[in-house]
């Protein structure tokens, strides 16, 4: 195998990885999607075709333009949201891996005036606070998914330069500059969400300060520290020994 059939394989074993991950972290369900950008071309990008998360194989995967349009369809049934992903893609060049999700403890979130705001530690990933991006501002009635470039644009004008947006009535988007990083962002994003459901009960939630954010966010993103989530979680997902 060349090095770059090598590194493109990589990728694709990643996607699927990524898939059974948040899978089995229940961030993701029947659905919601895993992409990557491809790392040999920064037009492109590598998605599965339209299946649930847990059942995703490498012959699954498909390459699209970032408009969405396919390499190599061949009648395959697709995603009508992979245009979310491309729109990313083509406003953050930063950007090499996007999930989406409907996790239910983020929904309240998106569904009210309360923000989502780091409460533990492992949360700092997700921001000082997570922008929320409603498609009634532009698109008025819908059916609530990110299924055209002008749809996808917008909420990669909301998402901004964060790495967290959540959909008003619809779940998630969470970016990194690696599949890892998007992953460990996804599951710590639900993670603290419902550690701020489970608080609010009791009192006032005391959140990080933006300092503590920041510096927090800076170490647990840097490479030693995914691949030891990484790690754990391919294992925890029925991969271990990869």
């Amino acid at each position: 195998m060349s090095n770059e059939a090598a590194i493109i394989d990589n990728a694709l074993h990643n996607i699927v990885i990524a898939n059974r991950i948040l899978a089995r972290e229940n961030v993701i369900d029947d659905y919601g999607h895993v992409s990557i950008r491809h790392p040999l071309n920064p037009s492109r990008f590598f998605i599965s075709r339209s299946r649930s998360p847990e059942l995703v194989t490498l012959h699954d995967i498909m390459e699209f333009e970032l408009d969405g349009t396919p390499i190599d369809q061949r009648g395959r049934v697709m995603y009508s949201e992979r245009i979310l992903h491309g729109a990313i893609y083509m406003a953050r060049p930063d950007v090499n891996a996007v999930t989406h999700h409907h996790a239910r403890a983020v929904l309240p979130f998106a569904n009210t005036e309360i923000p989502l705001r780091p409460i533990f530690h492992m949360g700092s990933v997700i921001g000082p606070e997570v922008p929320v991006w409603d498609s009634q501002d532009e698109f008025g009635d819908t059916n609530m998914l990110i299924d055209d470039l002008a749809k996808g644009q917008s909420l990669a004008r909301k998402l901004g330069k964060a790495r967290c947006v959540l959909m008003r009535g619809h779940g998630a988007v969470c970016v990194g500059d690696d599949i890892k990083a998007a992953v460990f962002v996804s599951i710590y994003m639900k993670e603290n969400a419902e550690l701020v459901l489970q608080t609010m009960p009791l009192e006032k939630p005391t959140y990080l300060t933006p300092g503590e954010i920041e510096q927090t966010a800076d170490t647990l993103l840097k490479p030693h520290i995914l691949a030891r989530s990484w790690e754990y979680r391919i294992a925890r997902a029925g991969f271990g020994g990869l």
